[in-house]
């Protein structure tokens, strides 16, 4: 599974609106406003590479509103779950 993270600026009046059509695109996984110089990001998950360019600049980039999109592909995944396994000794609490 591939994963990366898409940066979106949209128009100021239309973020609501485009956050929920970015969500509703298949391979997008998660959506959030946020403040900063970006209005949303987007997680998008993919079996492989090539579906990348179908989901960012192929579904993302093509909704209106939609200034411009900056993207970043995760090398690996860190989450609570992970680091928890990788320092468990074995023994239950």
């Amino acid at each position: 599974m591939i994963t990366s993270i898409v940066l979106i600026k949209t128009s100021v009046d239309r973020v609501p609106e485009v956050a929920e059509q970015i969500a509703a695109l298949e391979g997008v996984s998660e959506v959030y406003s946020v403040t900063g110089p970006h209005d949303l990001i987007a997680l998008v998950r993919v079996r492989c590479h090539e579906d990348l360019a179908e989901v960012i600049p192929g579904r993302i980039s093509k909704v209106p509103g939609v200034e411009s999109t900056e993207t970043h592909i995760a090398f690996r995944t860190y989450s609570r779950h992970d680091l928890e396994a990788a320092f468990s000794i074995g023994l239950d609490a």
